[in-house]
């Protein structure tokens, strides 16, 4: 009976780290495009038929292979989304740089002691601190206020952070925007949708094959609030369930004006989360992502 013997041996460059690389120049964007680490696998064989002196002198056969190594930067990590989004990469293999203005969680977790926490505000920091090495950056920038308020945290905040990524030749972005509930015009010229929708087409130009903006209506989950957790879950779960199961009796209203904030299903946080994931790992997943799809989007990657 014949036999087959294989010898196997894998040498791999050892993987970027964020303390000790260093960055002269500002990588290109063709360069740094899916940051892949090349490593070379020799094989050497041998066969022999039954009876038969092994010959030693086989051939080595080399096989370059691309591994993919993710470390993407979370904008506004600390928060209630951004903090899920960390947790969610995390459970999946992927490095994860957290930016905020608050710096590290006060609170305790196993997933927390394995991000990078750089406290800093997005118009002011460093970001040769921040970008270098990075496969993707997500923004989870927003909230409310004045109107002067809400187009700077909004609009101006998510425009620097994405022209930030731009010039550093991050391959992918992805914005956590809002959706928009089938509102009058006149009521989408609020600072805060004006802001999001700003920040939307600043990521649609500058990444147009590779920019994600996901558009996720009202999130629930356990939010953390100054030492207090809020479980937006039971109410958001329960609705989400309902008008799942309605759904078909209530589409023909959905054409109505503002319809939607009575009938737009809520998204659950790690859904969003999840969501996020699957853009940062798929080179084809771009462009502008509904509820629905977020959805769909997240069940792909969840386990």
């Amino acid at each position: 009976m014949a036999s087959l013997r294989a010898f196997l041996a894998v040498t791999a460059p050892p993987l970027p780290s964020l303390s000790t690389a260093s960055f002269p120049t500002r990588p290109s964007s063709i360069a740094s495009r899916n940051n892949r680490l090349s490593s070379k696998f020799s094989v050497k064989c041998s066969y022999a038929e039954a009876g038969m002196v092994d010959d030693s002198r086989s051939s080595t056969i080399d096989v370059v292979a691309d591994i993919k190594n993710e470390r993407i930067v979370v904008v506004g990590g600390n928060g209630f989304v951004g903090s899920a989004i960390c947790k969610a990469a995390v459970s999946k293999g992927i490095e994860v740089i957290s930016l905020s203005r608050s710096g590290r969680p006060t609170y305790q977790d196993s997933w927390v002691d394995q991000v990078t926490w750089i406290s800093g505000d997005v118009f002011y920091v460093n970001w040769d601190e921040v970008l270098p090495g990075a496969t993707a950056v997500v923004s989870t920038l927003g909230g409310f206020g004045s109107e002067e308020q809400m187009i700077r945290i909004n609009g101006e905040a998510n425009v620097v952070a994405v022209n930030a990524a731009k010039d550093y030749g991050i391959p992918k972005f992805v914005l956590i925007s809002v959706h928009d509930y089938n509102l009058p015009p006149f009521l989408l010229q609020s600072g805060y949708f004006t802001g999001k929708r700003k920040a939307e087409s600043e990521v649609l130009s500058k990444y147009p094959g590779s920019g994600v903006v996901l558009r996720p209506g009202f999130i629930y989950g356990k939010r953390r609030v100054d030492g207090f957790e809020i479980p937006l879950d039971l109410i958001g779960e329960p609705v989400e369930k309902i008008l799942s199961a309605t759904e078909n009796f209530t589409k023909p209203l959905s054409s109505l004006p503002a319809s939607d904030l009575l009938l737009a299903p809520p998204v659950s946080v790690d859904d969003v989360a999840y969501a996020v994931i699957n853009a940062v790992k798929d080179d084809d997943f771009f462009g502008v992502f509904t509820i629905e799809q977020i959805k769909e989007a997240a069940a792909k990657v969840k386990v």
